[in-house]
């Protein structure tokens, strides 16, 4: 069995370090500025990636990320873990009574959430697709399905921090927004799995087949897999220490997901977010046992995956100005009036349904996991990738304040309502 060398090992811990300590201090920086944490830790990533150092001190870069090849396969290894650990994070934020509770309302918000963007996505890249710079993909129907995702999924984690700061998160508007949001990953990320093994199976050919299979292992894993995770968790709890034996199980139970579905051919990632999907949902999984999770992912592992974003490509030269501006303008345009037309159809004023909008407008965190992943499986090309990493940015940083807004307009006092 090969080993790391002692340099190869000297030069991960030097990279662990250098870049948990970097992201940490800035993504803490963004924090006091009221601004989500992420950002500063992809900022950490451009500073200290090829877009920043790699140009002013390109010996300093080389020997950090390219003298030892192994040590930042060691590292890139740790980052995919993070990004397994963060869609487990985020189902466990998947609050189904909640969905149950705010009823035809938020199936119908979420719903043409989905559908509206999916649709102006779909058929504005497919039109597009011909002016994408050195577009990466070679299939138009792939990569119009990848943006119809991209702009059909929220960033629930970032919503809810901003439901809170906002003090809107026991309000109608508060709740519909959560709930809605909560169904739009759901299915967001059912459909981007399909589009990944898509890629996998050759295409077009395999889609019902692997539509089905998705959807399949999801109903057994959220009716079976959930009633069987809720009976075994009194009984951790009850043989195991607290809190070690139940973070064991709950980290082992998202491994054994995302093993499921990488084995399937579904990406692992979904296999972690429906494994929290479960844990989140049993009564037997306490709110004490879900901050220790949360705080350890978000504080180590979440840094650590940010922070690489910004290694993996050069920002300021795959910066294209047409395809950043396409792509805000598109993605303002499907949530926030396809968000916004299901909330007014369901009976509420303009201004409530105007700020579900831009509240359910926050990409954040999952955007840009979702457009890692494209460019790595050569859906997308690193401009269209630096695009969709600044609109999650930018949908982020402004969702909040427009909230604000559109419920200070005439005739807008609903939402403060509880």
């Amino acid at each position: 069995m090969e080993k790391l060398k002692h340099e190869e090992i000297l030069l991960f811990l030097i990279q662990v370090s250098v870049l948990l300590i970097s992201a940490r201090v800035l993504g803490e920086f963004f924090r006091k500025l009221k601004q989500p944490a992420v950002i500063g830790e992809i900022l950490a990533g451009l500073i200290i990636g090829p877009s920043i150092l790699g140009q002013f001190c390109p010996d300093v870069f080389h020997f950090l990320f390219y003298s030892q090849p192994k040590s930042f396969i060691a590292f890139d290894g740790l980052a995919r873990v993070g990004v397994i650990f963060l869609l487990f994070v985020a189902g466990l934020e998947v609050d189904l009574p909640m969905i149950w509770k705010q009823g035809k309302s938020s199936l119908f918000i979420s719903l043409s959430g989905v559908l509206f963007p999916f649709v102006l996505g779909f058929t504005s890249s497919w039109f597009f697709y011909d002016f994408v710079p050195d577009i990466t993909s070679n299939s138009r129907f792939v990569f119009s399905l990848f943006f119809g995702v991209a702009l059909s999924i929220s960033a629930l984690p970032v919503i809810a921090k901003i439901l809170l700061d906002l003090n809107l998160i026991r309000t109608k508007v508060g709740g519909l927004i959560l709930a809605s949001a909560m169904v739009d990953d759901v299915l967001g990320w059912i459909m981007f799995s399909v589009i990944l093994s898509l890629i996998g199976k050759g295409g077009e050919t395999n889609f019902w087949f692997t539509i089905v299979s998705t959807i399949g292992f999801t109903v057994i894993l959220l009716s079976l897999g959930r009633i069987a995770i809720n009976r075994i968790i009194p009984l951790i709890n009850k043989y195991f220490a607290w809190p070690g034996g139940i973070i064991t199980f709950a980290i082992g139970s998202c491994f054994l997901g995302a093993v499921s579905t990488e084995y399937m051919g579904i990406h692992a990632i979904f296999g972690a977010f429906l494994m929290g999907i479960c844990f989140g949902d049993s009564v037997h999984f306490n709110d004490k046992t879900r901050e220790i999770i949360n705080h350890f992912i978000t504080n180590i592992f979440a840094p650590l995956f940010f922070v690489s974003i910004g290694l993996k490509v050069n920002f300021i030269k795959n910066f294209d100005l047409e395809t950043v501006a396409f792509v805000l303008v598109v993605s303002y345009i499907a949530k926030v009036f396809g968000v916004g037309i299901g909330a007014y159809s369901s009976g509420l004023s303009k201004s409530e349904s105007l700020a579900i909008g831009f509240g359910m407008n926050a990409r954040g965190a999952m955007e840009i996991i979702l457009g890692l992943l494209a460019l790595e499986a050569g859906v997308i090309n690193e401009k269209m990738f630096v695009a969709l990493v600044i609109m999650a940015i930018v949908t982020s940083i402004t969702s909040g304040p427009l909230m604000k807004w559109a419920l200070a307009w005439k005739g807008g006092g609903g939402g403060i309502k509880s």
